[in-house]
């Protein structure tokens, strides 16, 4: 069984902007048959037009969109408190990251990091930078 990923902003603009290095993290994942998780509100950061991201729509329907729930958005609320951020989205692709074991893609590895040590989990996340 592989690890899942779990994608953050920075990677779904990284696929609008058609980057050939994420392509290629990607289409690998898949073939490997790993879970590509994406939760709900990261898409809302990185979704602006339709008529102009239709790869982008493609990509996602490659990946698992994970709903962000009440205890999700609870959880993801206490981390930033933890860790005195204010970025909701990338702590709840934190969260989601911990409660599946995952790798984390994301253009924001710093934040990323700061966020999973306020969490006190062990063993942290490992974090890829694209």
């Amino acid at each position: 069984m592989s690890v899942p990923y779990v994608y953050d902003a920075g990677v779904l603009l990284a696929i609008d902007g058609n980057d050939r290095r994420m392509w290629a993290i990607h289409h690998l994942a898949v073939e490997e048959g790993r879970r590509l998780l994406v939760p709900s509100v990261v898409v809302g950061q990185a979704w602006r037009d339709p008529r102009r991201q239709v790869q982008l729509g493609r990509f996602l329907h490659s990946c698992e969109i994970l709903p962000v729930g009440l205890e999700l958005a609870k959880a993801a609320g206490i981390l930033c408190g933890k860790a005195g951020a204010h970025d909701v989205v990338g702590a709840t692709v934190v969260t989601v990251a911990l409660a599946c074991g995952a790798i984390v893609f994301t253009s924001d590895p710093e934040d990323i990091a700061q966020l999973s040590a306020a969490s006190d989990a062990k063993p942290g996340l490992v974090i890829r930078r694209i």
